[in-house]
């Protein structure tokens, strides 16, 4: 398996990620499977606040592995505080995880539960100097995780998102996005888990908080369809949809998980 091709297939895929990233095999990997009755309740974690920028939105792309929104991160324009964290995290990134079919998606699993699609909004600490530093420290990243489920009355949150598919159909396109708020994205409820993990990707670095929001988004089935017919191609080659995009669920190795809620 050479060093950049690592994907999701099954000659490259996350059970061999591990060949050359010998990371993917740590004690502190993500995603997990939460089991409620493993959960401890800590009512000393506070709530979680985040403001956003809508100028910091620069670019969205399919780099072949996902479709990711890029926003500007070269000061303090769109924070993360709270929570289990100490001080501000930037947004750098957000990108989405999702399956073949409605019935999975998600990389993190609730008491069994798949959702259809997982967002991930990618979050570092500046106290590191930049994002490469802050993949070395173990309090170098937050991730805040909103799961997306199918349903009847699509939220018209994912929809700018959604509109800007077709041009980025293929792999390696990138198109302007400019003045979006992210935080239209979040659910109601500010409920969360939290725990000690790693990027769902290689190399797999252990550097995340994870900030995992109980209660989901509702996208509709078409909204789905349309994430799934992304190309993992180069515009000159035959169409391969990217789906199933997600690492399944990894040993918990003693890690606790904590929830802001009984």
């Amino acid at each position: 398996m050479a060093q950049s091709v690592w994907g999701y297939d099954s000659d490259n895929g996350p059970e061999r990620w591990h060949e050359n990233y010998p990371l993917a095999k740590g004690d502190k990997q993500s995603p997990i499977e939460i089991n409620s009755k493993d959960v401890q309740h800590d009512s000393s974690l506070a709530s979680w606040h985040a403001s956003y920028d809508p100028g910091a939105a620069k670019t969205i792309l399919n780099n072949g592995r996902t479709c990711r929104v890029v926003f500007d991160d070269t000061f303090d324009r769109s924070v993360l505080r709270g929570g289990p964290l100490t001080g501000a995290y930037r947004l750098r990134q957000l990108h989405l995880h999702w399956g073949s079919s409605d019935q999975h998606g998600s990389e993190h699993v609730i008491d069994g539960v798949k959702y259809a699609a997982e967002l991930h909004m990618v979050h570092w600490n500046p106290k590191h100097g930049n994002f490469a530093g802050a993949l070395k420290q173990p309090d170098g990243v937050a991730v805040v995780g909103i799961f997306l489920k199918v349903g009847k009355t699509p939220k018209p949150e994912m929809k700018r998102i959604l509109e800007e598919i077709e041009n980025i159909k293929t792999k390696g396109k990138e198109a302007p996005f400019q003045h979006f708020d992210p935080s239209i994205l979040f659910p109601k409820s500010r409920d969360y888990w939290t725990y000690h993990g790693s990027f769902t990707t290689p190399p797999c670095e252990e550097c995340i908080t994870w900030i995992l929001l109980r209660e989901p988004i509702e996208v509709s089935s078409d909204q789905m369809a349309k994430l799934r017919s992304l190309s993992k191609n180069n515009e000159n080659e035959p169409v391969i949809p990217l789906v199933d995009n997600w690492r399944p669920p990894q040993p918990l190795k003693g890690r606790i998980v904590r929830a802001s809620f009984k």
